[in-house]
């Protein structure tokens, strides 16, 4: 099994996801997003799940390009 990591190079402020994986960032920012569809939530709690949902999908992307870089890698050593 190869074990991916994310790209950490955003300098923001810790936001609570640096330890998850790309499966639990997913499927807490799908949470998130049906929480906000549902409509339910007062505008404070609007806010707060908006920004969970922005940390979230930073450590999504964070992950995916880890993952982009390491299949460039990969590519690169067999073509040479």
């Amino acid at each position: 099994m190869v074990t991916v990591t994310p790209n950490n190079s955003s300098d923001s402020a810790p936001t609570g996801t640096e330890s998850l994986s790309y499966e639990q960032a997913r499927d807490e920012l799908v949470q998130v997003v049906t929480e906000l569809e549902q409509g339910g939530a007062t505008l404070e709690q609007s806010i707060a799940l908006w920004e969970r949902g922005e940390a979230l999908a930073r450590r999504c992307e964070e992950w995916l390009i880890g993952a982009k870089q390491r299949l460039d890698a990969a590519r690169a050593a067999v073509e040479d």
